[in-house]
């Protein structure tokens, strides 16, 4: 099969296209040829060795498939049967072995690409939505990179419980998306020299009810300056950088501020609220209550590319990987 391969921590021109032995499943595994594999920045910070990996390896965490093979022990799955999965380390690859308890059935209805990328994406706008902050009817809240992956999901998310949705993007043609998402104002964080004056001015002075910031360094200070008296912090991510230690004392002087780092891992802990998560974004994509967008597909071989596209921001939506 044909992997790409990890051999030592660094940029996108780490990954190399390689051919690599087919694996074989183990106890309570499955054998899976890929359809498609999500690109998330949680690759991008293993690769780059802030979060650990073990290398050489496979990198990539998410995707979607037809089992093949079924290891001892396995009695959720079958020869044939459709699957997602995530936090699954070896998934650029053309066949992807997979702890049993990793993986969900994609409903028949619903295209393998489609769910190959959508449950990282997915299942993080909704513990966002439903855990860590559940915004409430008639609040008011700031999603950084509205745009983006889990910022378009997650305002849906928002915007069907009746909540008001401020934005933050980058350019022109990425706020008419968020808008055309659900987004009530929209700021371009590129154009201005105060984001948080910004957020206040929309909010009468007051501030956000809670930021749900996936962006990190680059916005980490002006989403505490943006929260009101009592208002939550959600760090979820670190696209521009990771956030540096912080004095817990500024969350007393910002009004008493509650601050969060949450991981998706935590929040599908058990096989029955990994099915439950997944199902509730898989419903929500076939009924059309959720619009999730595919915004690049690349060759496996190209993934470094892929890496540096979302790196740079260039896209709205979601890139896979397809062998």
């Amino acid at each position: 099969m044909h992997a790409i391969e990890i051999r030592e921590t660094g940029g996108p021109e780490v990954q190399r296209y390689v051919e690599r032995p087919d694996p074989e499943p183990g106890e309570g595994q499955i054998l899976v040829a890929l359809a498609a594999a999500g690109v998330n920045f949680i690759d991008l910070y293993r690769r780059e060795g802030r979060y650990p990996l073990p290398v050489p390896c496979v990198p990539g965490e998410e995707g979607s498939g037809v089992v093949l093979s079924t290891g001892p022990g396995v009695t959720r799955f079958a020869p044939g049967d459709r699957v997602a999965w995530t936090t699954v380390l070896g998934s650029y690859a053309g066949r992807v072995v997979v702890p049993e308890d990793k993986a969900v059935v994609v409903p028949d209805a619903l295209d393998l690409r489609t769910a190959g990328g959508v449950l990282v994406h997915g299942m993080t706008a909704h513990f966002l939505a439903h855990d860590s902050y559940p915004a409430r009817e008639g609040e008011t809240v700031l999603v950084h990179a509205a745009a983006g992956g889990v910022g378009l999901l997650l305002t849906q998310l928002l915007k069907r419980r009746g909540v008001r949705v401020i934005g933050t993007v980058s350019t022109e043609e990425k706020e008419k998306t968020a808008r055309a998402n659900g987004a009530d104002e929209v700021v371009r964080y590129t154009e201005t020299d105060d984001l948080a004056a910004e957020i206040r001015a929309l909010t009468g002075g007051e501030g956000v009810h809670a930021v749900y910031d996936g962006v990190g360094a680059a916005t980490f200070d002006a989403s505490l300056a943006s929260l009101r008296t009592r208002g939550t912090l959600v760090l979820f991510g670190g696209a521009s950088g990771a956030v540096p230690p912080v004095d817990v004392m500024r969350l007393l002087w910002g009004g008493s501020l509650t601050l969060t780092r949450p991981y998706l891992e935590h929040f599908r802990a058990t096989v029955e609220e990994f099915e439950w998560r997944a199902g509730e974004v898989f419903r929500g994509i076939l009924d059309g209550t959720l619009n999730f967008t595919v915004a690049g597909t690349y060759p496996l071989a190209e993934a470094a590319r892929a890496h540096t596209d979302l790196a740079a921001r260039r896209t709205s939506g979601k890139l896979l990987l397809v062998p």
